[in-house]
């Protein structure tokens, strides 16, 4: 592997904390130093997390992790680390969505790293981790946008050809709307079977959903005055594309209770057609020794709503450093070993978007000669240009756990989809009230 040699020459020092030492090295050494990390699990993050060993071995440090979760119970555990006044590990994962809420827990990597490193991200990506001038975070090859997977089988059987257009009146085709999902979702249902979609229904993974929903509507979550607008005619719209989905049974029972791991897994067993997802499960789902699916899978870019916007909620994973950290030069070395060219190589193979320029231009040209990895990287790469990201609001995650229930209650027809965005709206406010914001 790359060993990245950071020169400094006299007179010249790069900007570096207290703690690193100047012109090292990169990845450096810190002998008998022993790095805490509370990581974001799941299959998808294993082989980078491989590459730990050979920091290890590079440096002379050691990694102890003490969490592997995914993101939602993982903000939980830091939370309770914060209020419990137990915040003593060193990296974490962290997401261009969840960190907002923490603008003091988190220090500033500029100082740790060289500028040169810094700049071989994609700018917007860097601009999105920064918080108050502090970069917060270095990106991983996780820029995630979500695009259309769906089973090319079931669009090209005749049978199924001719008996849609005699009950749509359009032909059978991949859908480019979110009307067309949810015709073709109900068409090829055979519950319990098989289901036309899916969704994630539960966290801030359906208000999420959600809010891309809600735009593509023509809505908006936030008005200019700051304060929560999605209870409105374009909100219940929204919120009706998943109550009626659900009241059709042509996604799973269960969906209200899944997240991104349950629905890889669902798309990737054979028994759903239609997936919104990531970009990370793009090798996944092709691949024989994981799913059903594998060979057959189709990608493109993600449908558009009725105001003719396509939806595009988007964010990106990276990892942080702790101001309480005892040693943040080995942290945010680790961090770099985490997030540089070679990581983000590796984990570009398996679908993620990388975030770094050089290995954007190294995966276009790795895709030459495969027809599904070029149709992936074309959807993403057209998908991108849709991407918005949440409500740049502290209280986002907030609001999230206080909105989705009663979507929930919606969907599972205990509201109707006003009653329920109404009470969200309110729960919302008085949030944001609470925060000053309003």
């Amino acid at each position: 592997m790359k060993n990245l040699l950071v020169s400094v020459s006299a007179g010249v020092i790069a900007i570096f904390s207290a703690q690193a030492a100047l012109g090292a090295d990169l990845p450096g050494k810190f002998d008998g130093v022993t790095i805490d990390a509370k990581l974001i699990g799941g299959q998808q993050y294993e082989p980078l997390y491989e590459r730990i060993g050979e920091w290890e071995k590079l440096t002379g440090a050691k990694v102890n992790i003490l969490s592997k979760k995914n993101h939602f119970e993982l903000d939980k555990e830091i939370k309770s680390d914060i209020a419990s006044g137990s915040l003593n590990w060193c990296v974490g994962s962290n997401h261009s969505s969840f960190a907002p809420q923490y603008p003091d827990i988190y220090t500033d990597l500029n100082k740790l790293l060289p500028a040169e490193e810094i700049a071989a991200f994609v700018p917007t990506n860097i601009k999105s981790s920064t918080l108050d001038g502090k970069l917060v975070m270095l990106p991983r090859a996780q820029f995630d946008v979500s695009a259309l997977y769906y089973q090319k089988s079931i669009y090209a059987d005749e049978a199924n050809k001719k008996a849609f257009k005699e009950k749509y009146g359009y032909d059978l085709t991949p859908p480019d709307t979110w009307q067309q999902v949810s015709d073709q979702a109900i068409f090829f249902t055979k519950a319990p079977d098989f289901y036309g979609t899916q969704f994630a229904g539960k966290e801030e993974a359906i208000n999420g959903r959600f809010y891309e929903m809600l735009i593509a509507d023509g809505g908006e979550y936030i008005d200019k005055d700051g304060k929560p607008a999605f209870n409105s005619e374009a909100g219940v719209k929204a919120l009706d594309w998943f109550v009626n989905l659900y009241k059709a049974k042509a996604v799973p029972a269960g969906t209200t209770n899944y997240l991104w791991d349950d629905l890889g897994q669902g798309f990737a067993s054979g028994s759903i057609a239609i997936n919104l997802d990531w970009p990370g499960w793009a090798s996944f789902f092709n691949d024989p020794k994981s799913s059903k699916v594998a060979g057959n899978v189709g990608v493109k870019v993600a449908p558009a709503g009725s105001s003719g916007k396509r939806t595009g909620w988007s964010g990106h994973h990276g990892f942080s450093v702790t101001e309480a950290c005892a040693h943040k030069d080995a942290a945010a070395s680790l961090v770099w070993w985490l997030t540089n060219e070679d990581s983000q190589k590796l984990e570009a193979k398996a679908g993620p978007l990388p975030t770094r320029t050089a290995v954007w231009e190294w995966d276009i040209e790795q895709a030459k000669g495969d027809p599904y990895k070029t149709e992936v990287l074309n959807a993403f790469q057209e998908e991108a240009k849709n991407a918005f990201p949440v409500p740049p609001l502290a209280e986002w995650i907030e609001i999230s756990n206080a909105v989705y229930p009663e979507l929930q209650s919606a969907i599972l027809g205990d509201k109707t989809s006003k009653e329920a965005l109404d009470t969200a709206a309110k729960k919302a406010t008085e949030i944001l009230q609470d925060a000053g914001k309003l």
